[in-house]
């Protein structure tokens, strides 16, 4: 089990300095942002470049965030009744779906990512729709970059099940970002809200 913890702590860190790294991509894409809308509309000078460019910093965030949402439970799922099961039987059905529709689909991207990403490398691809003809091969080599990530994140997942099931709890997660909402209903859970309320009214 020591072993499996070491491997969900490794995915962790991997998933959440990736993810954070391209999270820069929207301060990047912001800036071109403004400068296009300056030049467009303060110097009468549009660039060709900035519209491929911010779709291409876009996609960058989207690709290599994957792993990062997975690794934070982030991503949107349907529990409405799976969080009334006990969690033995939510770690179960987690490692059934994950072999049936996540690795399957994920693994076609990866692998089939690679041979993507390698034709456009070796013809030096460029976008059909920018007057600049800017590259986009590099772009293409996030798609299996991501999809190795998320494999690794996948397994990270199986693995949180399989110690689930051994031990009836979920093992922690090393959270990056944690949502307003939950972080409340966690301190009300533990009774932090209520002790400040009482403060408050003294």
């Amino acid at each position: 089990m020591d072993l499996l913890k070491k491997y969900i702590h490794f995915s962790d860190t991997l998933s959440i300095w990736v993810g954070k790294s391209f999270a820069w991509s929207i301060v990047i894409l912001c800036f071109s942002t403004i400068y296009e809308v300056t030049m467009a509309y303060v110097f009468n000078a549009p660039t060709l470049w900035a519209f491929d460019f911010s779709m291409q910093m876009y996609g960058a965030l989207f690709l290599m965030a994957g792993a990062y949402a997975l690794a934070n439970a982030a991503h949107v799922r349907g529990d409405v009744i799976y969080r009334l099961f006990p969690i033995k039987v939510q770690a179960s059905i987690d490692i059934v779906l994950y072999f049936l529709f996540f690795f399957p689909g994920i693994c076609a991207l990866a692998f089939a990512g690679i041979e993507y990403a390698g034709k456009a490398w070796m013809q030096g691809e460029t976008s059909w729709s920018s007057p600049a003809q800017i590259q986009i091969y590099m772009i293409k080599t996030l798609i299996p970059v991501s999809g190795f990530l998320l494999i690794i994140a996948g397994i990270s997942e199986v693995f949180r099940s399989i110690i689930a099931l051994q031990t009836g709890q979920w093992p922690e997660r090393l959270v990056a970002a944690e949502e307003t909402e939950k972080i409340l209903m966690r301190k009300n859970s533990e009774g932090v809200l209520v002790e400040d309320i009482k403060e408050g009214s003294k």
